[in-house]
């Protein structure tokens, strides 16, 4: 090959080298823009992403919100509104009212649930302006999550006093062998403490053959709920002829009532009137700590701004006993001859149906001893304006003015 020809190879080569070169570096500047872009457009995927992860979260955040106050919402319903019946019962009854006639007659039991309507819009106002705005299915969510809040409240205190009951029983009967707090197996007329507690009213438990007749469940001993038991009558005695004196004054009531609605420690004071200083020192020791930022947990009664005892609230408590008593392991409305809702019903209609004047001011006279008994003697907020204002610091005040302005008037 000649020196000519060499060269011009070589030339060739490096020109074709140059020109891919030139096509990678205009390719590399294409590219770079195309990279940009597909840069950009993940970046704008992904903060996307983000911002609809956070929607999400959002949401269900609110919606863990939303659940927990309705839950805590309807610990209250058992508790103080109705035992049995269902939210869904009681609004219908009031709707129904609305399209009959003014005059038109009512059933007692229509009237029980109407009463019971009207407890639940005292316990939860929000309920009918919620209601209304909401969707259907939303609407059944929100009554399913009261439902749940309102049966659990009730299995908490199924629980709490399954053990308060036996120790109280054990404390003041001294039962040979004592009531084991974990097993109900041993309670229920099989022990003779928890016998004579539940044995009916008309009965003397302290009789071998009523002891018998009721284990055997013999004809003249059956045990319903159309008997009060013993538990429910002060010192656990009954005059027979005088069905009314000391029921619904027992000591054990009173404890339970206390354990649940204030708490277990004040159920320890049962004597005397009472001052509701538990309940004083509680406010006391929750004021100073939401100054110290210290959260204090507060009882059944101040959550639900609860001042005055209530019928339904005495017939729950009243169901409670009666079920911690007997040998019933689970929750259930019927146990064998006796029937836990009518029983509720019972109670709640011997204060809510009073069959006239003086049996209605025996009710509240009962009402007012049990307020007493659990929250003390606090009556400031039912002072009324006059009563108010006779009182020595408005009186005072009233004074003073009435100076100046006589003052005011000679100068």
């Amino acid at each position: 090959m000649s020196h000519e020809d060499s060269t011009s190879e070589l030339n060739t080569q490096e020109g074709s080298i140059s020109h891919v070169k030139d096509q990678q570096d205009d390719h590399s500047q294409r590219s770079q823009p195309n990279e940009a872009l597909l840069q950009a457009r993940q970046r704008r995927k992904i903060a996307q992403l983000e911002e609809k992860l956070e929607t999400l979260e959002s949401g269900r955040a609110v919606k863990a919100k939303q659940t927990n106050y309705y839950v805590s919402q309807g610990r209250a319903i058992r508790r103080i509104v109705t035992l049995f019946d269902t939210i869904e019962d009681l609004i219908a009854e009031n709707d129904r009212r609305y399209e009959v006639e003014d005059d038109a007659d009512s059933s007692i039991d229509e009237d029980r649930l109407q009463i019971g309507y009207a407890a639940l819009m005292g316990t939860l106002s929000w309920l009918p302006a919620k209601a209304r705005d909401m969707e259907y299915d939303d609407y059944i969510r929100m009554l399913k999550l009261l439902r749940q809040g309102a049966d659990s409240a009730r299995g908490d205190d199924t629980s709490k006093l399954k053990v308060l009951v036996a120790e109280w029983v054990n404390r003041e009967f001294k039962p040979d062998p004592l009531i084991d707090a974990d097993d109900k197996h041993s309670r229920g007329f099989t022990s003779d403490a928890c016998g004579k507690l539940l044995c009916p009213a008309e009965l003397d438990w302290s009789n071998p053959v009523v002891r018998a007749g009721i284990r055997d469940r013999s004809d003249g001993h059956i045990v319903t709920d159309l008997s009060f038991p013993t538990f429910l009558y002060d010192k656990y005695t009954t005059n027979l002829d005088d069905l009314e004196e000391g029921l619904f004054k027992s000591k054990i009531l009173l404890q339970a009532y206390k354990a649940v609605f204030t708490s277990p420690s004040s159920a320890k004071d049962t004597e005397g009137d009472g001052d509701g200083i538990d309940i004083i020192q509680n406010n006391r020791r929750a004021t100073r700590s939401a100054f110290g930022g210290v959260k204090v947990k507060k009882h059944v009664a101040q959550i639900i701004q609860m001042k005055k005892v209530t019928p339904r609230s005495i017939a729950y408590i009243a169901c409670q006993v009666r079920f911690a008593l007997s040998s019933v392991t689970s929750w259930r409305s019927v146990d064998g001859d006796f029937d836990y809702e009518q029983f509720w019903r019972t109670i709640v209609d011997f204060f809510e149906k009073a069959p006239g004047r003086v049996a209605r001011r025996r009710v509240n006279a009962l009402l007012e001893w049990w307020t007493r008994k659990v929250f003390g003697r606090n009556n400031r907020d039912e002072l009324t304006s006059t009563a108010k204002a006779n009182m020595s610091v408005n009186a005072l005040a009233r004074q003073r003015a009435q100076r100046d302005d006589a003052s005011f008037d000679s100068s």
